[in-house]
């Protein structure tokens, strides 16, 4: 089997692509390595993927029309697994057109690549950040999402629409995964946990936003990489019992699915700082900030569907997480 991993030098993909070489699958990992983090990071990443005999690399941008379709006709993917979008939040305030062509344009060339080369079955990220202004706690894949409050949510929303028309037109079997705050060694440069203890290290103050009062459902990057795997052979098969005077926002009469993907016990900020406090033996510098536009205050994922689906649910304790994730910090960066 051959697999096709976008986003594959970054902080999911490599690990998703690891794991499927581990597992024997052939991966063809495709990345733009562009400079929205440290780009020596991601060579990094990649130079360890390129050791196994398995592993191809596309050096590839999804928006790149003609280099998609010759990747797809000439590799013959059985299965796809599209990671790579611009992230961030904040980031999407300053610099929206990046959103648009990622993860629009681009995921619109992943669906195209998938619809005519008989792509057995796509998984997706999507986001957390899709239930924007919703409040009714643990999120639910079968709640409505239509009030997202970055750009960011907004194009992970459109990624699950598109995805669900070509499912809907072509009997593409599609899965969507909304992940929660994902962390773990060779995190991504932007998320608080990389922040935070860089910035702890260093003896600088750190940002802790609407005083401090946020909650997240911290996941594990090994339950994140578990789900997918779980799912990969899993086709979303329709819903029967379906229903268009009540529709169920989670599944469809077309062979498409969404799954949250979180460890479903939200922490407090604070008491997630003071964790990593106690694994660098250093106090922090608390700058504390009011809430920053774009942001929610809490996420929590119901979790019951996957469980249901391929009987997993991430289940990783923070400390362990956290622990793992200041090791790998100290020993790539010699601090």
């Amino acid at each position: 089997m051959t697999v096709l991993v976008t986003g594959a030098a970054g902080f999911i993909g490599f690990h998703v692509s690891r794991r499927l070489l581990a597992d024997g699958v052939m991966v063809v990992g495709l990345d733009n390595l562009n400079d929205y983090y440290d780009v020596g990071l991601k060579k990094d990443r990649l130079e360890i993927l390129c050791k196994e005999k398995n592993f191809s690399f596309a050096e590839l941008d999804l928006v790149d029309s003609n280099g998609m379709q010759k990747l797809f006709k000439e590799s013959s993917f059985e299965q796809v697994i599209n990671l790579a979008a611009q992230a961030g939040v904040r980031y999407s305030l300053e610099n929206p057109k990046a959103y648009v062509d990622s993860n629009l344009s681009g995921f619109l060339n992943i669906l195209e690549g998938c619809r005519h080369n008989q792509v057995g079955h796509l998984i997706y990220a999507s986001s957390s950040s899709v239930y924007g202004l919703n409040t009714r706690m643990p999120f639910s894949v079968h709640d409505n999402v239509d009030h997202p409050l970055s750009l960011y949510a907004a194009s992970k929303k459109a990624n699950e629409l598109m995805a669900h028309a070509y499912s809907h037109l072509y009997d593409m079997p599609v899965t969507g995964l909304r992940f929660f705050t994902v962390y773990g060694p060779w995190g991504r440069p932007d998320m608080a946990l990389f922040l935070f203890t860089r910035a702890i290290l260093a003896g600088e103050p750190i940002q802790v936003f609407n005083q401090g009062r946020m909650q997240r459902d911290f996941t594990y990057i090994d339950d994140i990489v578990e789900g997918i795997v779980r799912l990969l052979p899993q086709l979303p098969a329709p819903n029967s019992d379906w229903n268009g005077a009540s529709p169920d926002p989670g599944t469809s009469p077309a062979p498409y699915r969404l799954y949250n993907i979180g460890n479903h016990s939200p922490v407090k900020l604070l008491d997630f700082i003071a964790l990593i406090e106690k694994n660098l033996g250093r106090k922090a510098i608390k700058e504390m900030l009011p809430m920053q536009p774009g942001d929610v205050p809490a996420t929590y994922a119901d979790v019951a569907d996957l469980q249901a689906a391929v009987d997993f649910s991430p289940k990783t304790p923070l400390e362990t997480g956290i622990r793992e994730f200041v090791g790998w910090y100290r020993e790539y960066y010699g601090c």
